[in-house]
């Protein structure tokens, strides 16, 4: 027998000391119900996870940003429908003040009307705001520009690719003499030579250009017939909104909130009674039928647009609700301890951890027997 050295001693504790190891780390497996508390239990696991994690919290704050998008539409199309009834009862005062059966007086009265609706539209469209910034002024739609103050650009679709575009209004707008216009589209198409279809026409100010592939332009022209000089547009494309609907750079949705006008809706000089000698009132009331219908295309076009928007954000959101819950299955399988499996290795390192204790307490008696 030797009593230096306690072999069996050792060998009892070297095991003690690694099931005791084990049930330390299944004890906190437990405790905290993770897989992973250490970057040394998984270094792989571990990295992955943390990817993970920073996903998943970055798509929470993508559903919320979301939701305010969707906020900020319905804002938007709430105001535009309040101006969309009053533009319907407009038309409808148009079409009363449009007849014989009634005075000038009588027409006098309902313009009275017809421009505190005028006054009323104009308030809700400068007065309509979120989070303080103002929504129905432009400040939100595309943006481009011209080097000539007598055209501007009024709208663009998407589909109008981002470029200079150099235009010669020099004998490009024709007035029929009837109320109508001409335009020449051989000069549009010089402009303009990719986009095929090409179609234009002008109302007395504005100039709308289209062609297939959804390619929609207008420029707001002051006196067509007569001005002739060459233009050059710039279509920046920048402007609209920008939406941050995922986690990672560059997954953004742009929402286009038009300008909201009298000027943009071409009413601001609308009415259906005058005082000056050289005017009808009968005729102001029938015109003003014309504009307040080409106002009522102009914001139930832009309703439409807004309406689609707040359907894509609908989808979005629940793209990401879809892919939050898949990737948080995930995370869960990495990180999360399994609590059956970690129980019965709990049990098992508790009894071997018992079982090793008393292998040790015995094994150092032995050298006592010498003794004896």
């Amino acid at each position: 027998m030797r009593i230096n050295y306690n072999q069996s001693a050792i060998l009892a504790n070297s095991c003690l000391n690694r099931t005791d190891k084990n049930l330390s780390n299944s004890m906190e497996r437990l405790s905290s119900g993770f897989k992973i508390n250490h970057a040394k239990d998984n270094p792989a696991g571990y990295a992955i996870s943390n990817r993970m994690s920073a996903q998943i919290g970055g798509l929470g704050v993508a559903k919320a940003n979301t939701n305010d998008g969707i906020s900020v539409v319905e804002t938007a199309d709430g105001a535009m429908s309040e101006i969309s009834s009053m533009l319907q009862r407009m038309s409808e005062l148009a079409v009363q003040a449009g007849t014989d059966t009634v005075s000038d007086d009588d027409r006098a009265v309902i313009d009275s009307e017809i421009q505190q609706l005028k006054k009323e539209i104009t308030r809700i469209a400068n007065d309509t705001e979120f989070n303080g910034q103002p929504l129905l002024n432009g400040n939100f739609d595309l943006k481009g520009y011209t080097d000539n103050e007598n055209v501007k650009v009024s709208y663009y679709s998407e589909e109008v690719n981002v470029a200079k575009y150099d235009l010669d209004f020099a004998g490009l707008i024709t007035n029929n003499g009837d109320g109508s216009y001409s335009v020449d589209n051989s000069i549009l198409k010089t402009a303009f030579p990719g986009v095929e279809g090409l179609k234009s026409e002008y109302n007395g100010s504005i100039l709308k250009i289209t062609g297939d592939g959804n390619f929609d332009l207008r420029l707001d022209v002051k006196d067509g017939e007569n001005f002739s000089e060459k233009v050059n547009l710039d279509i920046t494309g920048i402007g609209a909104m920008k939406i941050q609907s995922g986690a990672n750079e560059g997954q953004e949705i742009a929402v286009r909130i038009p300008e909201i006008s009298l000027l943009k809706m071409g009413i601001e000089d609308l009415k259906v009674w005058t005082d000056k000698p050289k005017e009808n009132s009968f005729d102001c009331a029938q015109e003003a039928i014309v504009i307040s219908k080409r106002a009522l295309g102009y914001i139930s076009e832009e309703r439409a647009r807004l309406g689609a928007y707040e359907n894509r954000l609908e989808h979005s959101k629940k793209s990401i609700d879809v892919t939050s819950e898949n990737m948080t299955s995930a995370y869960s399988r990495i990180m999360d301890v399994d609590m059956a499996e970690e129980m019965t290795n709990y049990s098992t390192y508790t009894v071997v951890t018992q079982a090793a204790t008393s292998m040790l307490a015995q094994a150092n008696e032995r050298p006592s027997q010498v003794l004896q």
